[in-house]
């Protein structure tokens, strides 16, 4: 019997499958991290409950402070509107931030190759931080994706390389999507673009700079607008934004304080007057520094050498200027941390610093050196991603206790009668409203959307609930002739008219 044989693959396809496997097999167990270690059994925090209301067609919008943007949002309209299913919505993005992980780094690989590119994805997906916010409605993550392929297709987009009007227009997409996600980081990351385009000579073209400004001006027309609307202008808002901010100024010694202490959870530290994390645990970020600068000294030094393996000092330079820039609002500005803040300044920074690692070992004069040096490597990065893993755990367990307890109160409000249309106010109204399925309203605070007035009036007409902490001393007046009713499993307690 005669038999058959498969065609051969095209001579381009096997090629392109091996150089595309190193950042595939990353982002697959990125995946397999997240799936496993951040999905089951994670409710809904703060702020992703204040994020998913804008679109949730079962549930009252909550109030949308200055400081915040629409575009995770709008990322997550489609499966919002489709189930109210906490777990598919975790699972959707679990496996949309690996796609987007390989999508970012793989603008790269033509600059860098792909062992390089594979290594910078792989230390900044190893990062806990970077894991939890993978199924989390959260921005930060998916600014800094978009961080890494704007940065990349402006190295790209050369007025002599192949594909620049594919460039340009990719960083134009890019870029705009950095400003749909939290418009002020896209005007500190286009900061440094528009420097070097006035700065270095083959990238001071009306096109390049055309990109960035477009980009700029499309991602962030949204808030603009809403800035109009809402608020009263854009100087409003930015003024309204660094108020809820805690008042947004120079703050260097206290936000870098803050930063350290924050490094290793709480995912929210305001006041942040914790304890710093033990020196193995904080070994690396304190040594981020040092890296960079050789990184960046070594770029400058391979731009003298020949050959395949010297580095251009822009691939190293540009990622490190738009780094510190985005770094910055969160370092020198505010008094608090949040460890997702620095999310963007990581992705950019951990291109250099593979970069440099996977440059230095090749640069070794014989076999026997690179063989030691990379297992020597392999072993700190091993050790590094086991801290990440206990890291991850750790902080895994302390959000879902914070989400137990929202769910927990919302059903003892309904148990209390709490049903649509109904209202929740207090301190942590907005996540538990979300999950009570009523509007939330504040009169004080961050989130001050309502007067005292205006609670007796809605409270007159349907269900009310003031959620009271009982470490507050401060009882509001309105409330002090309600009727308080514990919340079992929480530390709230529930004053009910």
């Amino acid at each position: 019997m005669a038999t058959t044989r498969s065609p051969a693959p095209a001579a381009d396809a096997l090629p392109a499958a091996r150089r595309a496997a190193p950042l595939a097999a990353v982002a697959v167990a990125f995946a397999g991290v997240q799936l496993c270690c951040a999905v089951a059994g994670m409710d809904l925090g703060w702020d992703e409950s204040v994020y998913l209301s804008q679109v949730d067609p079962r549930n009252p919008a909550a109030y949308f402070s200055a400081p915040r943007s629409r575009g995770i949002t709008l990322l997550v309209a489609p499966v919002v509107a489709v189930t109210s299913s906490t777990t598919v919505l975790r699972v959707t993005l679990a496996l949309l931030s690996p796609a987007a992980l390989y999508a970012a780094f793989a603008v790269w690989r033509p600059l860098l190759g792909r062992a390089r590119t594979a290594l910078a994805a792989l230390l900044f997906a190893g990062l806990w931080i970077t894991v939890l916010s993978g199924p989390e409605v959260m921005p930060n993550l998916w600014v800094a994706l978009a961080s890494v392929a704007a940065v990349g297709w402006f190295l790209r987009a050369r007025p002599d390389g192949p594909g620049r009007r594919r460039a340009l227009t990719a960083l134009t997409a890019a870029l705009g999507a950095v400003g749909l996600l939290h418009a002020p980081d896209a005007g500190w990351l286009a900061l440094p673009l528009l420097a070097a385009c006035a700065a270095v000579r083959p990238w001071r073209r009306p096109g390049t700079v055309a990109a960035v400004l477009g980009g700029l001006a499309l991602g962030c027309a949204q808030w603009v607008a809403e800035a109009y609307v809402r608020f009263g202008g854009v100087g409003r808002r930015l003024s309204l934004s660094s108020d809820t901010e805690g008042g947004m100024g120079a703050h260097p010694g206290a936000g870098l304080r803050a930063a350290y202490r924050a490094l290793n959870g709480p995912q929210l530290c305001r006041p942040c007057h914790i304890a710093g994390p033990s020196l193995t645990h904080s070994l690396w970020w304190l040594l981020l520094p040092a890296l960079t600068a050789s990184a960046c000294v070594l770029a400058v030094a391979g731009r003298r050498r020949a050959g395949p393996a010297a580095m251009s000092a822009a691939l190293t330079l540009l990622p490190v200027a738009c780094a510190l820039a985005l770094a910055a609002p969160y370092l020198l500005l505010l008094d608090y941390a949040a460890p997702r803040f620095l999310l963007p300044a990581y992705a950019l920074l951990a291109l250099p610093v593979a970069a440099a690692a996977v440059t230095a070992v090749r640069a070794l004069p014989s076999a026997r050196a690179r063989l030691a040096v990379t297992a020597l490597l392999t072993a700190v990065l091993g050790a590094h991603l086991t801290v990440q893993g206990e890291e991850l755990r750790a902080n895994t367990a302390d959000a879902r206790d914070t989400a137990v307890r929202y769910r927990r109160a919302a059903e003892e409000l309904g148990r209390l009668g709490l049903t649509a249309p109904c209202l929740v106010t207090g301190p942590r109204a907005q996540p538990v409203a979300y999950a009570a399925g009523c509007a939330s309203a504040q009169i004080a605070g961050n989130n001050r959307s309502h007067t005292a007035a205006d609670i007796v009036r809605r409270a007159s007409r349907i269900p009310t609930a003031l959620l009271f902490d009982t470490k507050d001393p401060y009882l509001p007046s309105y409330a002090r002739a309600w009727h308080p009713r514990a919340l079992p499993g929480t530390d709230w307690v529930a004053y009910l008219p």
